[in-house]
């Protein structure tokens, strides 16, 4: 079965006979293939793109004018975005996640940031401007890089102590104003685990919507240095084998696409 294709748009194609409507209200979510006239008549919503030719829209249930009994009719539906991967498929997951990203952008950027003004749309841009001194707001992305250490055969793998369980993970953190990537990946394992690495190499991206991250995975080899963590941040680090991993992140994140590729690799 082919995958879905998303078409990101700013405006609504005039030929889609079919809508997929992303609700968000407060912190839930949900997903309904509906136009946003039948899911809350009259209230805001933001245009995604299309899905599969389907026309996509965001819904802020939480705006002004949004009718109380569509907030009623449809309390007791959402959920958390995290919660709701495996509900839908991974189309439309993303599409939430692109949604909720959004619809939080539209509501802490009502206000210019520079002079106090209400902004407003800016005409054939995904952004907000200020009609008083023209500062422009685009949707707010940080990038972060995940990393993928390897050592003979082993895999160098960290618990946080911001995990609500005791999972292990890649080592992960934000990229600072001035530094490229592959700066960011040295700096950010060296803080952390306190080892230096040797042939960084970029795997793949994925958008994080929690809140607004954009994770860039990397690859790495282990080149001199113990582990020596950064108790601030991290409770454990440890090298691990393929047959003796601890509890890893599920197979929605990058940190386990760059898990498996590593296990794939070890046979």
């Amino acid at each position: 079965m082919p995958t879905p294709r998303f078409v990101p748009s700013l405006e609504h194609p005039d030929d889609a006979e079919a809508s997929v409507t992303v609700v968000v209200h407060h912190s839930g979510v949900m997903v309904l293939d509906d136009h946003p006239d039948a899911v809350a008549e009259g209230a805001a919503r933001l245009v995604l793109g299309t899905l599969d030719g389907a026309a996509c829209w965001a819904v802020d249930l939480d705006a002004e004018g949004v009718a109380g009994a569509a907030v009623e009719r449809l309390a007791g539906s959402f959920v958390p975005l995290m919660g709701l991967h495996g509900q839908v498929d991974e189309a439309r997951w993303t599409l939430a996640g692109r949604a909720v990203q959004l619809v939080e952008w539209e509501r802490t950027h009502r206000f210019c940031g520079r002079c106090g003004t209400p902004t407003e749309p800016a005409p054939g841009e995904r952004a907000r401007r200020c009609p008083a001194c023209g500062l422009l707001a685009f949707p707010r992305l940080a990038p972060a890089v995940i990393t993928l250490i390897e050592r003979d055969g082993q895999a160098l793998l960290a618990r946080g102590r911001a995990f609500p369980v005791p999972m292990y993970s890649c080592i992960a953190g934000f990229v600072e104003p001035g530094e490229t990537l592959e700066e960011a990946v040295h700096r950010e394992v060296r803080e952390e685990v306190g080892v230096e690495l040797a042939d960084v190499r970029y795997t793949a991206s994925q958008p994080w919507p929690f809140p607004h991250s954009l994770m860039i995975g990397f690859e790495a080899t282990w080149a001199s240095g113990d582990i020596e963590i950064d108790d601030h941040e991290i409770v454990d680090a440890a090298w691990f084998s393929p047959d003796d991993l601890p509890m890893i992140p599920p197979p929605m994140s990058i940190a386990r696409t760059l898990i498996d590729r590593w296990l794939s690799r070890a046979g």
